[in-house]
């Protein structure tokens, strides 16, 4: 039976077997180091011509990058080794042969790799950048579930838009339109209306035509939505929730963020409470600074990287033109002008990372808007039956899973964060 690499140093001094791929090879004629990874980490083989049969030799000799091998020896504790452990083999096998694996140790372009991603996935970035993708998921998950949210599915084939029918994906349900989600947050409103803490994550779809760094066509995003919280509630779970996820990266996916050279002490300093200003507030520091924006106009990438710039924590910006903002946000009683929303701008450049909004719980004031975005009544009916049975106060905000894995490992790209980028243009493979 195998035993995992990541639990070698559990086998001090016993014959252990590795299965996995070989990543590196050198050799020095009668002694070869040979690197092999399992998926759970690479341990670095010692092979002795004298301490393996001919077979195991010859075999030792013709491996190639990435051909699948199972290495038999005895673990021993070296800090010296990539992991702290090495194996001195006392047998080595090819179980298949891999012949001139395209992805080498030379620089390759990008659209190169794009076109290899089956394959680029197993370099020690990639394998790295998606460990740290799956811890945030399950951090997202124990977050709620220590807070007693409950967990809804909300539906990927939808008849109605939630953010704008511009960027819809439209497809046939059996004679009638459907689009790919938007979000699941319409969905979960009802059901916070049932459970009263409430969350959902899965694929959203937008079909924006951009090619920025920020934006795929296909992403994953977490949505809680929480009965009677309203806009000062959600800043503060935003902000604990992001608390949260940072604190648990940093404490268990170390060793991932050295392979990509993040500068971690940048991630320590996320710790409550996050610098706040309005939007107002906002416009006027970018006028300032001789940026070229008006009040009503929406922030661009540009904009989000300076406001940012100016704090080494995430930064909440509030109360947008409610104008630019989705039908649904609760409108400030202080000004009708202005929408009880949210942002989240992360440092070093990410742009946004949450975005929220208390929701309007008036039943006429939605139908309105509703009907000034001209959006089919007909089919927001059952959203208006949430305001029409029992309305009450709630809001709710939505992360990109991929935003956020790029923040905290400080790649440049969003492509790397999930295994199969879906991008203008490119859907394959």
């Amino acid at each position: 039976m195998a035993t995992p690499v990541r639990h070698l140093h559990q086998h001090d001094g016993e014959t252990v077997t590795v299965r996995g791929w070989l990543a590196n090879k050198r050799s020095s004629g009668k002694i070869a180091f040979l690197h092999v990874r399992d998926g759970s980490g690479t341990v670095q083989c010692v092979v002795s011509r004298a301490e393996v049969s001919d077979e195991a030799w010859e075999d030792v000799k013709r491996v190639t990058q990435e051909s699948t091998v199972r290495v038999t020896g005895i673990a021993r504790r070296d800090q010296r080794a990539p992991g702290g452990v090495e194996i001195h083999a006392t047998d080595f096998k090819v179980k298949a042969l891999s012949d001139d694996f395209p992805i080498t140790k030379k620089e390759h372009g990008t659209a190169f790799l794009m076109e290899h991603r089956h394959l680029w996935l197993r370099s020690s970035r990639q394998r790295a950048a998606l460990r740290v993708r799956s811890e945030v998921c399950q951090a997202i998950r124990d977050f709620f579930y220590e807070r007693e949210f409950t967990l809804i599915d909300s539906p990927i084939l939808t008849p109605t838009a939630c953010e704008g029918t511009s960027t819809l994906f439209q497809t046939d349900y059996f004679g009638t339109p459907a689009y790919l989600s938007q979000s699941g947050q319409l969905y979960l409103e009802p059901a916070a209306a049932a459970l009263g803490k409430v969350y959902c994550m899965g694929p959203t779809f937008r079909a924006e035509k951009s090619k920025t760094r920020r934006h795929l066509m296909e992403f994953w995003m977490v949505e809680p939505e929480v009965a009677f919280l309203e806009l000062d509630g959600l800043i503060q779970l935003a902000e604990e929730f992001v608390c949260y996820l940072v604190c648990r990266v940093l404490e268990r996916c170390r060793d991932e963020l050295a392979v990509l050279e993040r500068d971690v002490s940048r991630l320590e300093k996320i710790t409550p409470r996050f610098p706040h200003v309005t939007y107002g507030e906002a416009i006027e520091s970018l006028q300032g600074a001789g940026y070229d924006v008006r009040w009503g106009d929406d922030f661009g990438a540009e904009h989000e990287t300076f406001l940012a710039s100016q704090h080494d924590k995430p930064l909440f910006v509030s109360r947008f033109p409610a104008a630019i903002k989705a039908f649904y946000m609760q409108p400030d009683p202080q000004d009708e002008k202005l929408a009880l929303g949210i942002d989240l701008l992360a440092p070093e450049g990410y742009g946004e990372i949450i975005g929220g909004s208390q929701r309007i719980h008036d039943y006429e004031l939605l139908r309105r808007r509703i009907e000034e975005h001209q959006l089919p009544l007909e089919a927001f009916r059952w959203y208006l039956d949430i305001r029409r049975y029992g309305t009450f106060p709630h809001s709710g905000f939505g992360m990109g899973i991929e935003r956020f894995v790029c923040w905290m490992c400080g790649l440049s790209h969003l492509r790397e964060t999930i295994p199969y980028p879906r991008m203008l243009h490119k859907i394959y493979p």
